[in-house]
């Protein structure tokens, strides 16, 4: 099937431009090859500049006559490069996976005078690979271009197309109403054209029909297909926020903030919160009131884990954080979560130990932060202030930056009770009272695992789960308050005055 077009105010324009600013190479790094070839094909037909190709395979060829027959004797990467530079016209020359031929020292100087010979005859050199493996050297002379993920009109054109396809082979029927169709429109938002094309075929090919009941799996193909690139996690969010044991004061201050995303609150003359910063004792209850966030605000949940953004390829690294913080754009309105962020960025905030990768991680992450203007809420969660890069603190980096301690007394007895009654259990035939002065200094985390030790200890032993019981099962574990009462004390000391209080 022929892909869709490419806006032409879109990645074809800024390809365009690149060309006529006169850059003799560019990379295009990315999975989805043949968007990338459609595009640089495109540009050619509409202008009729001469193309070359060249693969492994096939060796020096014209993709847009094939019936012409390859070059002889160009399938080794330094003779096809050695070929090409000979070439006295100006035209677009396309490599594929030429990263990982350039550890040998004649492909590497076949490409450097390729590159030269460009500049000289007002040719382009376009390298499509999978992964930025370019040394530093070839770095130097390339410009990085980056393939947007499709707007909604292009995954519109590309659901039609497919659907146009399968029904010419096999009619299907089709029965949607405009808010069905708009709405898989939208749940296929921040995927690229081919995992739409994969998704629209896997549905219809079960019963020929494509309809409202194939809404459901459509949202479950989507989750399991931006899971498995790594970049971005969907969470379920069951949670609410009467589930988060006190936090009133952050409970209050997200409320006041639900429609603050609407064109009521625009024509009010508000803008929409970009996010929240939380910082506290581990097992505090950060992590939990993500969840809730995104369950209050009706807003699906992406989970941003930096660590797996990091790759021992030069510049991958941060191409790959910008494709997660543009997939979320994608996706939105929704809730980003950035869980412990300070462990991603510590070299930031110090002596930079990996030859300042991390500081232009976190310079690209700010530079979003303050930039974006798709409606993603960012939740960012840690546990060591010490590890934070002094610019995340910043005044206006976040809306708000939150301090979430210990629950109180009150916050305990609403905590046990929550887990109690999740677990089949009625939480007024307990003394809540008691277990909630029985675990002074205990996080929600730990609470939770008391009752749940408790529990089997309860099953493993045939009798009833008693206040008693639960009580005992906290003791045996001291709280984390205690075995790093240090540490604790010195967060508490240092968002005295520097965070607002969730509690």
């Amino acid at each position: 099937m022929s892909e869709p077009p490419h806006s032409p105010t879109g990645d074809l324009a800024r390809l365009r431009s690149l060309f006529k600013s006169g850059h003799p190479a560019i990379s295009i790094i990315t999975s989805e090859e043949c968007d990338a070839r459609e595009l640089v094909l495109e540009h050619a037909r509409a202008t009729g500049e001469y193309v070359w190709e060249w693969t492994l395979l096939k060796g020096v060829h014209n993709p847009l006559a094939p019936d012409e027959q390859p070059i002889p004797e160009t399938t080794n990467p330094s003779a096809a490069m050695f070929w090409l530079s000979k070439r006295d016209l100006p035209c677009i020359v396309v490599l594929f996976d030429m990263a990982g031929h350039l550890s040998d020292p004649h492909a590497l100087r076949a490409l450097r005078d390729l590159i030269a010979a460009a500049g000289r005859t007002n040719a382009h050199i376009v390298l499509i690979d999978h992964h930025d493996g370019f040394p530093d050297v070839i770095n130097a002379h390339v410009t990085p271009f980056e393939l947007r993920l499709p707007s909604a009109e292009d995954i519109e054109a590309t659901i039609r197309q497919t659907l146009k396809t399968l029904h010419r082979r096999n009619p299907i029927k089709i029965e949607l109403t405009t808010r069905q169709y708009q709405t898989i429109v939208k749940n296929l938002c921040g995927l690229t054209r081919r995992h739409v094309e994969q998704i629209v075929r896997d549905v219809v090919s079960e019963d020929r029909r494509f309809d409202a009941a194939d809404l459901n799996q459509i949202l479950a193909s989507k989750r399991r297909l931006m899971s498995r690139g790594g970049l971005l996690e969907f969470v379920e969010s069951p949670a609410s926020l009467d589930e988060v044991g006190g936090l009133d004061v952050l409970k209050q201050w997200l409320r006041e903030r639900e429609n603050s995303f609407s064109e009521d609150a625009a024509e009010f003359g508000l803008t929409p919160p970009r996010g929240v910063l939380m910082l506290g004792v581990q097992g505090a209850g950060k992590s939990l009131c993500a969840k809730a966030i995104a369950t209050a605000w009706h807003r699906p949940l992406l989970r941003m884990d930096p660590g797996s953004l990091y790759d021992r390829y030069v510049g991958e690294s941060e191409r790959r954080l910008r494709a997660a913080l543009q997939q979320a754009e994608a996706v939105a309105p929704v809730v980003l979560w950035i869980d412990e962020i300070e462990k991603a960025f510590a070299s930031a905030a110090a002596h930079s130990t990996d030859g300042g990768l991390s500081q232009r991680m976190f310079g690209t992450l700010l530079t979003w932060m303050q930039d974006h203007i798709a409606p993603v809420f960012v939740v960012a969660t840690a546990n060591n202030i010490d590890a934070l890069p002094p610019e995340l603190l910043r005044k206006g980096r976040f809306d708000e930056i939150f301090f979430v301690d210990l629950p109180m007394h009150a916050a305990r007895e609403r905590i046990f009770a929550v887990h109690l009654n999740r677990r089949g259990r009625k939480a007024e035939q307990y003394d809540l009272d008691f277990l909630a002065r029985a675990t002074e200094g205990y996080s929600g985390a730990e609470i939770e695992q008391a009752v749940i030790s408790a529990m089997h200890s309860s099953f493993a032993n045939k009798v009833e789960l008693t206040t008693e019981l639960l009580a005992a099962s906290a003791a045996k574990s001291p709280p984390l308050s205690v075995t790093m009462a240090e540490k604790v004390t010195k967060l508490r000391a240092w968002a005295r005055d520097r965070c607002v209080h969730a509690g």
